[in-house]
């Protein structure tokens, strides 16, 4: 079967599937079950931005409730609290910027508050409440923005530079910072710095609203250093090489990485690893593939946080970013290429997907977020 008319059968079908689910918001289905999904896309191509979705992750069933006009709203957050949103706007001009809202998430309304400038092509956010962390990929910064009280955007407040030292002549001429993520403990930020090959670390002062860079880990010249997550302890990070398709493990203490793994998720070397989350009990980890045999690679991970590969998931196409349900039961992966959400169910055993046939039809997606 062709990919593009396997597409379109998964599309008309997944079209069916969201006509059944109309009823889905005034079902009986218990609360604690039912979630809110954020999308977000690339626009441009028909959608319009920021979609809403309510998801229920006993049934895998899912039903869209709103959505928001908004400027390449690549990736998404939502503050802890589950009252405020912020989105990137990636175009790569002199209108990058994230965008606040103030959320409601029993009706998916998203309402303006403010927009901030950020370095050029912002692609990944991150916030403790005090200040939110933009990492702009064609800028080659970590934008730090204060926050006010009532949740909206000051202005960038500090820049802190990525470096151009990678071995890649292609990829990795000019800086390029990728994601930041607040350690479990709150004592640090660690951001990849994609052409620099390494992950910058900082300490966080000031109650939580100042950074200081104090150190920084290298990785294997070439890898790109893209996505990482924590283990649900906190005591390991596991950070995906867009370049080299590798994940390396480290161990986390005392504000300190520490190398302790290297394995294979992208066999085919197609030099476009992009996501990697654990499930919630930490006893498989997922990262995600594109360019050549787009797919997931599943890793299962022991006592020691050390990973063994299981098996590999093919996908829809360009396989950007995903999410699993916080109940470990569903991994949703947004296929940008193919304008879908592919639902699989995860067996909790062997950590193995299967393809639920239940897409979710979204133009150009290419970020998950799930509220509960």
């Amino acid at each position: 079967m062709s990919g593009l008319f396997s597409a379109c059968v998964r599309i008309l079908f997944a079209a069916g599937v969201c006509g059944l689910m109309g009823s889905y918001a005034s079902s009986t289905e218990g609360k604690a079950d039912e979630l809110t999904m954020l999308v977000g896309t690339y626009t441009g191509g028909g959608s319009e931005g920021i979609y809403v979705y309510h998801f229920n992750q006993a049934t895998g069933k899912a039903a869209l409730i709103d959505s928001t006009y908004a400027s390449n709203p690549s990736f998404v957050i939502v503050s802890a609290d589950a009252g405020r949103a912020y989105a990137v706007s990636e175009n790569n001009d002199s209108t990058d910027g994230v965008s606040a809202y103030a959320f409601s998430k029993d009706s998916g309304k998203l309402s303006f508050l403010n927009k901030a400038s950020t370095g050029m092509a912002p692609c990944h956010l991150s916030t403790n409440g005090k200040i939110l962390l933009s990492a702009d990929y064609e800028g080659g910064t970590l934008s730090l923005i204060p926050l006010k009280k009532d949740g909206s955007l000051e202005n960038v407040r500090e820049s802190f530079h990525g470096t151009a030292k990678g071995v890649d002549s292609l990829r990795q001429t000019t800086p390029h910072v990728h994601c930041s993520t607040f350690t479990p403990d709150g004592r640090m930020v660690i951001a990849s710095d994609f052409s620099g090959d390494r992950l910058m670390c900082f300490s966080v002062s000031g109650g939580g609203d100042s950074l200081e860079l104090c150190d920084s880990v290298s990785v294997e010249p070439g890898s790109g250093p893209r996505h990482f997550t924590f283990s649900p302890d906190g005591k390991r990070l596991y950070l995906l090489g867009e370049l080299s398709g590798d994940i390396v493990v480290f161990d986390y203490r005392n504000g300190r990485l520490v190398r302790r793994q290297v394995v294979e998720a992208d066999e085919v070397h197609a030099r476009g690893s992009a996501d990697i989350h654990l499930s919630p009990d930490g006893k498989f980890l997922y990262a995600s593939n594109r360019l050549k045999h787009d797919g997931i690679a599943i890793f299962k991970v022991d006592g020691e946080g050390l990973l063994t590969k299981v098996g590999y998931q093919l996908t829809g196409r360009h396989p950007r970013n995903f999410g699993i349900t916080p109940n470990g039961k569903y991994l949703l992966v947004a296929c940008r290429d193919d304008d879908l959400i592919q639902v699989f169910e995860r067996n909790p055993e062997t950590g193995l997907l299967k393809d639920t046939w239940r897409d979710i039809p979204v133009s150009r997606a290419v970020c998950v977020r799930f509220v509960q």
